[in-house]
């Protein structure tokens, strides 16, 4: 029995004693009928008091020869006399003794005598045994303690030492949190915001924005610094950073309200490295993170940590560059590539679509226009361009798509491999072909993601184009006459163009049209581009069943199928878009099952971020098409999953840009 329960019990006791004794002297004395009841109440509380406290003295010694038992006295007074705090613990964890150290230094003066461990730390008694012991706090002071079980007694106990280090942990902690971050901020839409702008309206714009970023760091101890027209080098200690990761990086909703020429906001995109063992480390790890943050399309804040990247905001569109110099330079870099190599190897990611196909067979035919050999890796029995891959085949170019498997034959130390619409090593065509090459070239239009291609040569990636075949169109016209697209080749890249556009209805810039323009001069047929998105009548019927079944979550449209056919594939996006046609739905999700897995196809018409939704999922893509895969679970339960990563979305992003 607690010690501090039998005494409290013994309190309680004498307290009734004295009201039961007090009501019978008054009834006594006022000769109240009830005087007699009343001295019988007072005689059994008497008769109890006085057998509940010979229990309670039998109890207490009871408790203390049990704790003599099981410690003897030569032992306690080596304990008494170790200079650290120790404490003795039953099997059930209560405390049977403490020496007069633990008492002082520990407790306070404090006793505990058969309470339970509890009262100190809740972490399981083994834990004490292992070598680097348990971290705990108790009475404002922090511990770390250590222990053994001893069976030297009649009954085992375990033996608990306290090493006080509060001012150790003190000084580490106050060192982390002291810890300097560097930070690189941007301004992604420098040229757009000051485009066409007077002199005295550039400078209101950018003192604007200046003032919102020295008054957003103000509130730390930390310093900002402009570097450059659209670049700043912000440094500040742990402590703060961990203040604006709370507010989710507050920056970026408060530099998003500053609008210019009354239509463009502004955005920025943040950089941060605070990891390092070092200040060299801390900034090349803040370069890494802002390029990962403009690699997604901007607007967000990006931290490089021990086991990746963590990401806040990047809810808003990407900014489309209009000038195309990077795409000469890039055009100029592969066609010397291209000249060093023996050969070339195109691929796609699995599951290819007309976006794949069309960039893939546009540039493979152009490098076979230069004298060089080359061959697209592809599947073709789960690509979902078939009807783009028949075509190129009849027209006389069947031995241009070879199987990734058959492709590994065409691996020498010069060959040069180029990943297209995806930069992603685990969503290739064949990740083991990927591995074979040395010289890579990625070219694609999707937001970066944490685990990049980091070996390529050329890292062509524009997250603001409407699709990888809209950056083939600009490279090739920059590769020379000789190479000139065909009408066939034009086809291909406008197909892909028009899938990721919706036929133009979304994400599509300037730099778009013009491109479309291009192939449509050079004699592209939008007719028989059209027919390449024909469809059986079972698959329009079971799209149509697809969208009939939809329910709406939160202004997003959510449908499953409960069937697997050979072309769910192609019938899950199709179902998507469609479904952005109902009023009120700002993005479209259909669920499907592929026989191996479910698989998500994610749509939106820009509002929301279907990209970050996927991601949250383990999957990826663009912002207004992505998609996932989720392994080992059911339709409902992938729905479920859906759902929380829809409200985890609305409510740590969309939440902190209202």
């Amino acid at each position: 029995m607690n010690p501090k329960k039998m005494w409290q019990m013994k309190a309680c006791l004498v307290v009734l004693l004295l009201i039961c004794g007090g009501l019978t002297a008054a009834s006594f004395f006022s000769g109240n009928e009830w005087m007699w009841a009343f001295a019988g109440a007072f005689a059994i509380m008497l008769i109890v008091t006085i057998i509940r406290f010979r229990f309670i003295r039998r109890d207490s010694f009871r408790l203390l020869g049990e704790i003599a038992k099981r410690l003897d006295t030569p032992d306690r007074e080596a304990l008494n006399r170790f200079p650290l705090p120790v404490l003795v613990v039953g099997e059930k964890r209560e405390i049977l003794w403490y020496s007069e150290s633990f008492r002082a230094h520990v407790l306070g003066d404090y006793d505990l005598y058969g309470s339970s461990l509890d009262e100190i730390s809740r972490t399981p008694v083994e834990s004490f045994y292992l070598p680097n012991g348990v971290d705990l706090s108790y009475g404002g002071k922090h511990y770390t303690a250590f222990g053994f079980h001893s069976e030297a007694h009649k009954l085992p106990v375990d033996i608990l030492y306290f090493v006080d280090n509060t001012m150790l942990k003190n000084i580490a902690q106050e060192y982390r949190l002291s810890r300097p971050c560097v930070m690189i901020l941007v301004i992604d839409n420098y040229d757009e915001l000051v485009q066409n702008a007077k002199e005295s309206e550039k400078s209101q714009i950018l003192g604007e924005i200046d003032g919102v970023i020295e008054q957003y760091f103000s509130e730390t101890n930390g310093f900002v610094k402009r570097l450059s027209h659209d670049r700043y080098l912000a440094m500040v200690e742990k402590r703060h950073l961990d203040k604006i990761v709370e507010t989710r990086f507050a920056l970026l909703d408060r530099t998003r309200k500053i609008i210019a020429n009354e239509r463009v906001p502004a955005t920025l995109s943040i950089g941060v490295g605070c990891e390092g063992k070092d200040m060299s480390e801390n900034e090349a790890a803040a370069r890494q993170s802002l390029d990962m943050a403009l690699g997604r399309g901007g607007d967000q804040a990006v931290i490089k940590t021990v086991n990746g990247y963590d990401f806040y905001g990047g809810i808003s569109k990407g900014i489309e560059k209009h000038t195309r110099v990077k795409s000469r330079i890039i055009a100029t870099a592969l066609l010397e590539l291209v000249e060093t190599s023996e050969n070339v190897i195109v691929m796609g990611h699995h599951a290819s679509d007309l976006d794949c196909v069309g960039s893939a067979v546009a540039l493979a035919r152009a490098i076979r226009r230069l004298g060089k050999p080359a061959i697209i890796a592809i599947d073709r029995e789960s690509s979902l361009a078939s009807s783009l891959i028949s075509k190129v085949s009849e027209n006389g170019d069947d031995n241009l798509f070879i199987h990734p498997s058959v492709a590994k034959d065409y691996v020498t130390r010069r060959t040069l491999l180029i990943v297209v619409d995806t930069h992603n090593p685990l969503f290739v065509e064949s990740n083991e072909l990927y591995k074979m090459c040395k010289n890579v070239v990625v070219i694609d239009h999707h937001r970066k993601m944490v685990n990049h291609i980091d070996n390529a040569v050329v890292f062509h990636h524009e997250p603001f184009a409407s699709s990888t075949s809209e950056m083939v169109t600009e490279l090739v016209q920059y590769f020379g006459d000789r190479c000139r697209p065909t009408r066939d080749d034009a086809e291909a890249l406008l197909s892909g163009i028009m899938l990721d556009t919706r036929n133009f209805a979304i994400r599509t810039g300037v730099r778009t049209f013009e491109a479309a323009a291009y192939l449509r001069r050079i004699g592209a047929d939008t007719v028989a581009v059209r027919k390449l998105f024909s469809s059986t009548m079972d698959d329009y019927q079971r799209r149509s069943s697809l969208v009939q079944n939809a329910e709406i979550y939160r202004n997003c449209a959510i449908a499953i199928s409960s069937q697997n056919f050979e072309d769910i594939r192609i019938v899950a996006p199709q179902a998507a878009d469609e479904l952005l046609g109902i009023n009120e739905v700002d993005a479209s999700f259909v669920i499907y099952n592929t026989g191996s897995d479910i698989s998500l196809s994610a749509r939106s018409m820009g509002d929301l971020n279907v990209q970050v939704v996927m991601e949250y999922l383990g999957g990826g893509g663009h912002h207004t098409m992505a998609g996932a895969q989720l392994k080992g679970v059911t339709a409902g339960e992938a729905k479920e999953k859906l759902l929380e990563a829809i409200d985890h979305y609305y409510e740590t992003l969309v939440s902190r840009a209202d």
